[in-house]
């Protein structure tokens, strides 16, 4: 579908910022969002979705790959794979996310990553980076080969930041390490969020942290000591700790229903983001693939380690979103916006991405009641569109 400069799109809803709206107009002017109205102009041509609801694209912030490729393959083609199959299912923008490899491989695929931050793929956005791997602890390690563990020092990341070529945008660490508080002050002065994850970090330490500028804990009660009633842990910080943001990964097997419910009522729709956490075998058969130096074992959709941890997952941020919505009865509004405008907060973009709102960017995605992606728009250019969707003009 090519649209032309200015145009409108009418939806069944417009989940818009504030709330959701029925049966509007969004003007699209230049690839930005110009208006939001009951009704249109009659000189500019309208695309008629009677059946879709009209969402802001979604930003997923920790993903390692998809469709058989791995941002760990250090290739442009598998950042190019990646950005249009996340484009199929509404993302309009991603970090590429590491995973502990060899210290060559892994300076390799953040200069790959840098190279397409700075020239971008045709399906959804790179925004930067996300080290995930080589600064954790072994008790927690989950699919992360300790051998390839490094200290987390001054020397490390600024390597990878070279490397990256200015898109590093995340850091996750354990922060029992020597010297974490240094080093997230260190990141937090360069503009890099320290986030906390495969760590057996305490109660207490992980306050530490958070104290001294770390964001918040990644994928929250995965890869980190939980609550028990004499050490609530790194995942009870995280989640008391008021501006803590926590990464949630709501693939009904990660974490339990009653943990969903509880994890919003702590932290509310603010500092709840979605993540996807996919893995290589994301939008592929069972099978055995690859993460980093281990293999892993898919079945039903699940991955997991030869040891039986969880190995990231097959998860698309559209299923996450109904899932919180079915299985946690979340407002829908804030579940959309737990996977768009609080992820764009997170990364500081929320001016001009993150919701439907008038002078942002067009970035938004229609999917049909059943949650299911019909079309992406990026800028107003169609970056997806399902062949079969219905539309009158």
């Amino acid at each position: 579908m090519i649209l032309p400069n200015q145009y409108y799109i009418r939806a069944k809803q417009v989940f818009s910022e504030e709330a959701i709206l029925d049966d509007h107009f969004v003007l699209i002017t230049d690839g930005i969002i110009a208006s939001i109205d009951k009704s249109a102009d009659a000189n500019i041509p309208v695309f008629s979705f009677d059946n879709c609801q009209l969402l802001p694209g979604f930003l997923d912030l920790h993903i390692h790959g998809r469709e058989g490729c791995d941002i760990m393959d250090a290739k442009r083609e598998s950042i190019e794979t990646i950005s249009t199959s996340l484009a199929k299912h509404g993302v309009i923008g991603f970090l590429g996310t590491t995973v502990t490899s060899t210290w060559d491989n892994t300076l390799a695929a953040f200069s790959t990553i840098g190279e397409a931050y700075q020239n971008q793929p045709s399906g959804a956005q790179v925004l930067g980076a996300y080290n995930e791997g080589l600064f954790f602890t072994e008790d927690h390690k989950g699919a992360h080969d300790e051998k390839y563990f490094l200290p987390l020092s001054k020397d490390n990341i600024d390597a990878i930041i070279a490397a990256s070529q200015g898109a590093l945008k995340v850091v996750a660490l354990a922060p029992e390490l020597p010297d974490s508080e240094d080093i997230i002050k260190y990141l937090t002065s360069k503009g890099i969020k320290a986030m906390l994850g495969h760590t057996n970090a305490n109660y207490q330490q992980t306050c530490d942290a958070l104290h001294s500028g770390a964001c918040g804990g990644v994928h929250v009660f995965n890869g980190m000591k939980g609550i028990h009633h004499r050490d609530p842990g790194c995942a009870g910080a995280v989640l008391l700790e008021e501006d803590a943001y926590v990464e949630v990964i709501a693939d009904g097997v990660h974490l339990h229903p009653a943990i969903l419910q509880l994890i919003y009522r702590l932290k509310g729709a603010k500092k709840m983001g979605l993540i996807s956490d996919c893995i290589v075998a994301g939008g592929m058969k069972d099978g055995t693939y690859r993460l980093g130096m281990l293999d892993v074992k898919v079945l039903e959709g699940v991955a997991r380690t030869e040891s039986g941890s969880l190995a990231g997952s097959t998860l698309t941020l559209e299923k996450a979103i109904a899932n919180l919505i079915s299985l946690a009865d979340i407002p829908p509004l804030e579940a959309v916006h737990m996977a768009s405008l609080i992820p764009a907060e997170f990364l500081n973009v929320q001016d001009s991405l993150g919701s439907i709102k008038v002078g942002k960017r067009a970035c938004m995605t229609l999917v049909d009641n059943n949650f299911q992606v019909q079309a992406t728009i990026i800028d107003g250019t169609v970056a997806y569109c399902n062949e079969e969707t219905e539309t009158s003009k």
